[in-house]
């Protein structure tokens, strides 16, 4: 029996388990992203981050729950910066995440004891002009979508009121074969110019509660498409996120600090 020592972090209910790389196996680490993330078996999460310190953060590798890994994860990433502070690994207010889609500024803007509130540089979005507004065919219905990058892939699907059987369509549009690596989903409801609803259906962990790269990608859609300006306020199921374009995109909210033990890893 192997112990792998872990944090246990949320971002907006976006729930990641972070373990020193050099207390973690050195193989076989898609299957352990398996075992630790599942949700009564293992101790549950959306996704297994290995940390790596480095002079002003961090380096991270991030497994889905399903053991694939995603070039980022926002959310995940916020949890990093609160998980350097945590352990002391980094001090003051400006860290540095290294990640597979490059590395991230984070500016902390609060912290009360293990709750954490950040600013986290995301980058500029990439998309083709041609995919601001796409259709997009899921079985016999026709979607009104966003194609875009911001990190990692993402589809936007627009829609006048969120569908009960979302779900259902999500995961048809993150298989789809326009899709050749899968994409992260969100179904976007446009409240008003600074404010929209969304639900996410995330590449390797299915619905999620929240998403930073899915409230990044929805609202950079939503004000490429021209229904939404800067700032813009992306109301998720487990609160509100907020997002600014100017000379980059940046995205603000919370992570905190659950708990943390080890987890028994058997045959």
């Amino acid at each position: 029996m192997i112990k792998i020592p872990f944090h246990k972090l949320h971002g907006a209910e976006n729930d990641f388990l972070l373990t020193w790389a050099e207390q973690a196996p050195g193989e076989g680490l898609a299957l352990i992203a398996r075992k630790i993330c599942a949700r009564y078996t293992g101790i549950g999460a959306d996704g297994w981050m290995l940390a790596w310190k480095r002079p002003e953060g961090l380096r991270t590798r991030l497994f889905n729950s399903d053991g694939s890994e995603p070039e980022i994860s926002g959310n995940g990433t916020r949890c990093a910066a609160a998980f350097a502070l945590w352990t002391g690994a980094v001090r003051g207010e400006g860290i540095a995440i290294e990640t597979a889609a490059g590395v991230k500024l984070l500016t902390l803007q609060a912290r009360d004891e293990n709750r954490f509130r950040f600013e986290m540089d995301m980058g500029m979005p990439e998309y083709r002009s041609e995919e601001v507004r796409t259709e997009l065919q899921l079985a016999s219905e026709v979607f009104d979508a966003t194609i875009l990058n911001v990190g990692n892939p993402q589809c936007a699907i627009f829609v006048d009121s969120l569908p009960s059987d979302w779900r259902a369509s999500a995961a048809l549009a993150e298989a789809n074969t326009r899709f050749p690596k899968r994409t992260n989903v969100s179904f976007v409801r446009v409240m008003d110019r600074h404010n929209i609803e969304t639900l996410f259906y995330e590449r390797g962990a299915g619905e999620t509660r929240s998403s930073g790269t899915g409230s990044t990608g929805a609202a950079v859609a939503a004000i490429l498409r021209g229904v939404a300006a800067s700032p813009v306020i992306v109301h998720t199921p487990a609160g509100p996120l907020t997002l600014r374009w100017e000379e980059s995109v940046f995205l603000t909210g919370p992570a905190e600090f659950i708990g943390e033990g080890e987890f028994l890893l058997g045959d």
